[in-house]
């Protein structure tokens, strides 16, 4: 690959031995070698400029979860030597809450929870990101509902009138980074297009697998069209005026595998109806940054992973109490 270090085999070996250096190496300092030196990073809670933001916030991680594991379970890629090249990474992060920061004093509890990652890469650097975590999973296991720790983060923040506004569209600035077009009858346009019905009002689930499986915010997991669409059905019927946008289409066919597709998304909505997972209506509007992986066969969607950030969709609902 042009521009990468020969000991990288290829792109996904190449994400995947900087993510284990960077955090199990506790190698932090290099950081400023992978990522450049104005790279955006944008996550549901804002974006940063620079590697000197990711180095610190790695750093404050750590001191939190000093035996943090990154496993990546997968990388969706695309690109070329001369373009650049695009990765969906998907990780299981375990630790143990051993440190004082950000989510509290430490509990000595065990967690695990997804993370995708996008990055655009050039020549054995990282120049643009966009992250999100499943922060549901983590506080509900360090002790927290997600509307706690939204509502914690509002407070130390300074309140309502305060606190950090969150990711939207208008926080999204050109990238360096371009997509080309998705070839017709691919499995990325096949996926694309199930996943634009599934905010349809009358879907039925149809294009999954009846043996199909969800993994969804919260780490739970579903089987089944039935558990498949009670999933996306939480989500979806808090909302109306949906108005839901495809942001980036990556897909991989491999030998010997199952087609893969990673799809980052925008939803936007007005929080019209009461809902177990988000509470009262606020009729307020929010928005949700959220990165699918999924995997077909010809009987359609066979793996889904479905991630969003439940505490910033929590930090909209609370903030917007006042307005």
């Amino acid at each position: 690959m042009k521009g990468f270090d020969n000991k990288y085999k290829d792109f996904p070996d190449f994400i995947l031995k900087i993510t284990k250096q960077i955090w199990e190496g506790k190698d932090v300092e290099s950081i400023g070698e992978f990522y450049t030196d104005d790279i955006p990073v944008r996550s549901p809670f804002g974006i940063t400029y620079g590697n000197k933001p990711v180095i610190e916030a790695t750093y404050k991680t750590l001191i939190e979860f000093p035996n943090r594991q990154l496993l990546g379970e997968d990388v969706i890629w695309n690109g070329n030597d001369d373009d650049g090249y695009h990765s969906s990474h998907r990780i299981l992060s375990k630790g143990t809450h051993l440190g004082d920061g950000f989510y509290g004093k430490p509990t000595g509890k065990e967690i695990y929870y997804r993370v995708i990652a996008d990055c655009a890469c050039k020549e054995n650097q990282v120049y643009d990101e966009w992250i999100v975590r499943d922060q549901g999973a983590m506080v509900r296991q360090i002790g927290y509902s997600p509307k706690e720790f939204a509502q914690i983060m509002i407070d130390k923040e300074g309140g309502i009138k305060k606190a950090y506004k969150l990711f939207d569209k208008s926080e999204v600035k050109p990238s360096n980074y371009h997509q080309k077009d998705i070839e017709t009858n691919s499995v990325g346009d096949r996926y694309s297009k199930i996943i634009q019905k599934v905010f349809e009002p009358e879907y039925n689930f149809s294009d999954y697998s009846r043996a199909s499986s969800i993994y969804w915010p919260g780490n739970k997991l579903g089987h089944g069209r039935e558990d498949v669409s009670k999933l996306w059905n939480s989500l979806k019927d808090i909302f109306s005026d949906i108005n839901f946008s495809i942001e980036h289409i990556g897909y991989l066919n491999e030998p010997n595998k199952n087609p893969r597709v990673s799809i980052r998304w925008f939803l936007e909505g007005i929080h019209s109806n009461d809902s177990k997972e988000f509470g009262k209506k606020s009729n307020s509007k929010l928005f949700i940054m959220g990165i699918n992986h999924v995997e077909l066969d010809d009987d359609g969607v066979i793996r889904e992973w479905v991630l969003f950030d439940e505490v910033a969709i929590w930090k909209q609902i609370l903030m917007n109490k006042e307005n």
